[in-house]
């Protein structure tokens, strides 16, 4: 009982110590952005030592990616929550995209997610986290939608894929200053002509 307390706390630890990591680089990923982040940077924003760092991520890129990681896990979680009950799948699918653009507007998100993302761990990894998230809902969703009619697993991808594109530069253009509301009612439109396809 004594060990698995034990081996409990230190679990309890290193989870305390990995977000705390993961926080402090969240911090300062989003206001210096990644090449102007240093690690030491981060283990002095944590209050850890650069070892702790190095035990959890093998360097800074791949710290980030886990913040990546964690800010898509957020948005998919919040998409799931607004369209959890008693909704159609069409529905759904555009309270989902409401819900996308009101979890894009967590400060730093977009920077995150859209601009620093891609270029620091490329198109490809970008995408991989996205269609492990938010795409995954939103291929689900599009399925539901069309069934019994939903088309082929690659077919099905491609529609995914264009339309988290358009969702993504929804969320870029609405934290510019243009209207939530025109481009939430164009993306349920969109949502509309696909489903009905």
């Amino acid at each position: 009982m004594q060990q698995e307390n034990s081996r409990r706390s230190n679990r309890e630890r290193s989870d305390t110590t990995r977000a705390a990591i993961l926080d402090a680089a969240r911090g300062l990923f989003v206001t210096r952005g990644y090449a102007d982040t240093s690690t030491p940077d981060i283990v002095a924003a944590a209050g850890l030592t650069r070892g702790a760092l190095y035990h959890h991520f093998e360097d800074k890129k791949a710290l980030f990616r886990a913040v990546a990681e964690r800010e898509a896990g957020a948005v998919a979680a919040s998409i799931e929550q607004a369209t959890a009950d008693g909704l159609t799948p069409r529905e759904a699918l555009k309270v989902g995209a409401r819900a996308y653009f009101d979890a894009m507007r967590e400060p730093g998100r977009i920077r995150l997610l859209l601009l620093d993302g891609p270029a620091v761990l490329g198109r490809q990894d970008m995408v991989a986290i996205d269609a492990a998230n938010a795409q995954r809902t939103l291929a689900e969703g599009l399925a539901e939608a069309m069934a019994p009619a939903a088309p082929k697993r690659e077919k099905l991808s491609a529609m995914a894929s264009l339309l988290s594109a358009a969702f993504d530069r929804a969320a870029l253009d609405i934290a510019d200053g243009a209207s939530r509301e025109i481009y939430a009612e164009t993306i349920g439109t969109l949502i509309d002509r696909m489903v009905s396809a």
